[in-house]
């Protein structure tokens, strides 16, 4: 299923005035200071980033979890995983990185099954 996206009236009624009203607050706060404007986008861009996709720290715990669960092996091809560097593949990307939702590939795995649904 593809990934939910914002309509055209939804970005210019909805998406475009937060984002503008985020870019005046930020500048506000900064109040001139261009190292602190950096700082506070950076900021902003890690916490958001963790709302989507959660923290490092949750991630590498539940990919522990998932090759414990999967018995090190890999759904995609049925081979056996690497204890690092395999991926969490959520199976809808909005739901975020759960138990439910995710399950660990390898990284080759993961790319054949995003050209598969023609998210890369």
């Amino acid at each position: 299923m593809a990934n939910p996206q914002l309509t055209p009236e939804q970005r210019d009624t909805l998406f475009a005035p937060m984002f503008l009203r985020t870019k005046q607050e930020l500048e506000r706060l900064a109040g001139g200071d261009s190292r602190l404007l950096w700082a506070l986008r950076r900021k902003l861009t890690k916490e958001l980033m963790y709302l989507e996709r959660s923290t490092p720290a949750a991630r590498t715990k539940l990919k522990m979890k998932k090759w414990i669960e999967q018995r090190g092996i890999c759904p995609v091809c049925s081979e056996l995983l690497p204890e690092k560097n395999a991926d969490l593949d959520r199976i809808e990307a909005f739901l975020g990185y759960t138990p439910e939702n995710t399950r660990l590939v390898h990284h080759e795995c993961h790319i054949q099954e995003q050209k598969k649904k023609k998210y890369a």
